[in-house]
């Protein structure tokens, strides 16, 4: 793509060197991408609300080509660090390595780089340091409908408010009304604001209420040759329930039976749930969710891109970018638990998971199929056999019992619910902003009145007036604590940067997005005992202890407990009521449990932002080590096989961990025996998480 740079970078050339480029891949630019360059190009803020497959990544790519044309700086952000790492290596292809850099919470890789692929939080933690001074001359927003999302859309609000200087191309197929964010934005920076949209999809959706048995409804796509399909469930445990009902469809042909062993000689089924995988995809089946190793996602994604997958079981997270080719998308119902109550899903929601049927340069239509509820389909079918046998005798039909609905995890649906969710705009995204401790501290340190600058924030943002009225309460109290513990310190006269007030903390080795107890586990291992026998299992703990649960895994060690307790107390004869006391208490392994709260509450007195946090007493990794169990026996002692990629998630960022936040001077040879052995285990059950960090690493380190 540099080949096409201008050497003068106005805005005709910068067009004439980009269309330059895409017809040198054989690529046609939509009427919506095309004026959604021009808008990029002649300088103005663009907001890109086009349909899944309309190509809104190229057109962020013309923003990052202008970058580098002018010598000027842009940012990509993306929600999770899987896209965000996909777009790095995407971006290295096209614009050069020493072009494009990284940074997420793992690490940074070539961070001075014109172009710089980040999660969402850095940017705005960026945005809070800095404020509209930031070196950020534009930035693509991807999946910009995150901006509503409960816990974490204050990130996506903060670089609008703050970063009034720089060029946003916010994108999203799902952002519902978009003007306020266009006047918003034109109030702020002064540039005029676009709005690109196309109702039209490059490949159309035929939307398909049934109401059949899911078996029949598959049956029937396979006969109409409308696979690969994906049938969206919202467990993991019911989307590889699923793919084990379908085994026992017919869904390939020799040839294709053929095509999928030899795919599959070289590749290592080595896990427990590896079995059930290697079954699966035999059958033509797949299954894909967080769950599983990222070697058997990878291998499904593959198998499906070969058209060797006629049928894939998988959750909703096909919304966020999966990539799997899809021709049609089965919703098996219309409603899920949503960590509080179980609703029917968003326009929103169903929109992104629907939004990936059809296959640009594949597909001519994509299809989107809704299963009625079971008991509704249970019910019609029971009518239709006593309509065989009675005729349209209305006393006949009246006695034939319609099923009840589930009692738990349903919310009702029809036709017209699908209707409404195939046929809506998204709803409107709500503002979710947010006052922290880290926030406070960002902007109080910046150059200048960082007070001036928080209560500008405070005041004018995108939320009500009540609510704003609540985050100052909670600023001014959060401002007090930092003042009380010495973190913030008032100035009788401005020091170099014309500052006020200042922070006497390192904001950058302070606030690890990915682990922010990291700073605690440091000094905590201070305290240990080398000598101590135990020592290299208590640093284990200590840095567990900072780890998300993974709590199925938690959940397990849990029940186990309580089974093994409950065995002893029948066989001593404790009565029933105290058993059931006595159960009630147990907890998961948690090694130096008190010691780590109580060294955390001493810690956090200082360490104010971190009060409302805790330490996390756990033991996965050091549970393995103590019962010298592999990976596949750990699995099996806990029958977690379902969910392995969760496992094999948490020792992944409990070796990274050993490897980062271990001082020198702590790191005995036995410490270092552990971190190996933890690393190997890790690799050799699959290696593409560590072989993937330690490449940014080493990129990282030149």
């Amino acid at each position: 793509m540099t080949a096409f740079l201008p050497g003068d970078p106005d805005a005709d050339s910068l067009l004439d060197g980009f269309l330059a480029y895409t017809a040198d891949l054989g690529l046609e630019l939509y009427e919506a991408q095309e004026d959604a360059v021009l808008e990029i190009f002649g300088g103005n803020h663009v907001i890109i609300t086009t349909p899944t497959g309309s190509g809104k990544s190229l057109v962020g790519l013309a923003a990052h080509f202008e970058a580098v044309a002018r010598g000027q700086r842009s940012y990509y952000t993306a929600p999770v660090k899987a896209l965000v790492s996909e777009k790095f290596f995407a971006l290295c292809d096209e614009l050069g390595a020493a072009n494009v850099g990284m940074v997420t919470g793992d690490g940074a890789v070539n961070p001075d780089a014109p172009v710089v692929c980040c999660t969402q939080e850095i940017l705005a933690n960026l945005a809070l340091r800095n404020g509209a001074d930031a070196p950020v001359d534009s930035v693509v927003m991807d999946e910009f409908h995150f901006y509503a999302d409960r816990d974490r859309g204050w990130a996506w609000q903060v670089p609008l408010l703050e970063l009034t200087r720089t060029q946003m191309i916010l994108m999203s197929a799902t952002l519902g009304p978009t003007q306020r964010f266009a006047d918003d934005l034109r109030r702020r920076s002064g540039r005029e604001v676009a709005t690109v949209t196309g109702a039209e999809r490059p490949v159309p959706l035929t939307f398909t209420y049934r109401e059949t048995t899911l078996h029949q409804s598959l049956e029937e796509l396979l006969e109409l040759r409308r696979v690969p399909a994906y049938i969206v469930h919202f467990t993991q445990k019911a989307a590889t329930e699923r793919a084990q009902a379908l085994t026992s469809l017919n869904v390939l042909s020799k040839d294709e039976k053929a095509q999928v062993a030899a795919e599959l000689v070289d590749f290592r089924f080595d896990s427990p749930f590896g079995r059930d995988i290697q079954r699966f995809v035999k059958a033509g089946i797949g299954v894909h969710h967080a769950g599983m190793l990222p070697k058997y996602r990878l291998l499904v994604e593959r198998l499906a891109g070969a058209g060797l997958l006629k049928l894939i079981c998988g959750t909703d997270t096909l919304g966020v970018g999966v990539n799997v080719p899809i021709r049609t998308v089965v919703f098996t119902q219309l409603c899920k638990y949503d960590g509080r109550d179980t609703r029917v899903l968003s326009v929103r929601d169903f929109q992104q998971i629907a939004g990936r049927a059809g296959r640009r340069g594949f597909d001519h239509e994509g299809f989107v199929w809704c299963q009625a509820p079971e008991h509704e389909v249970e019910y019609a079918m029971a009518l239709e056999k006593a309509r065989e046998k009675f005729g349209d005798d209305p006393a006949k039909l009246r006695k034939v019992r319609r099923p009840s609905p589930p009692k738990r995890g349903y919310a009702p649906w029809n036709a017209d619910t699908f209707g409404r969710l195939a046929s809506g705009q998204p709803e409107l995204l709500r503002s979710q902003f947010d006052v922290s401790h880290s926030m406070l501290m960002n902007v109080l340190d910046r150059p200048g009145d960082g007070c001036a600058a928080m209560r500008r924030l405070l005041t004018d943002n995108h939320e009500t007036r009540a609510a704003n009225r609540t985050h100052i309460r909670r600023a001014i109290a959060i401002y007090r604590s930092l003042v009380e513990t010495q973190v913030v310190e008032r100035l009788d006269e401005p020091d170099e940067l014309d500052r006020l007030v200042r922070v006497n903390v390192d904001l950058q080795a302070e606030f690890d997005l990915t682990q922010p107890l990291s700073p605690f586990a440091l000094d905590a291992i201070e305290f240990l005992d080398p000598d101590e026998p135990t020592y290299p299992l208590d640093v284990l703990s200590v840095l567990e202890a900072t780890l998300e649960n993974p709590t199925v895994v938690l959940e397990r060690q849990r029940d186990m407990a309580r089974t093994d307790l409950l065995a002893e107390m029948k066989a001593e004869g404790v009565e029933y009521e105290e058993r059931m006391e006595r159960l009630e208490e147990v907890e998961w392994p948690k090694p130096l449990r008190d010691w780590l709260y109580d060294s955390f509450n001493a810690w956090s007195t200082h360490h104010p932002w971190l009060r409302n946090d805790n330490v996390r007493p756990k033991s996965v990794a050091r549970d393995m080590r103590e019962r010298a169990m592999t990976f596949r026996e750990y699995v099996n002692h806990y029958g977690i096989k379902g969910s392995e990629g969760v496992l094999l998630r948490y020792l992944s960022d409990a070796y990274k961990a050993l490897v980062r936040n271990v001082p020198e001077d702590r790191r005995t040879d036995d410490i270092v025996e552990l971190t190996r052995w933890l690393g190997e285990t890790v690799r050799t059950t699959d290696s593409s998480l560590i072989d993937e960090w330690e490449r940014l690493e080493q990129l990282a380190a030149g």
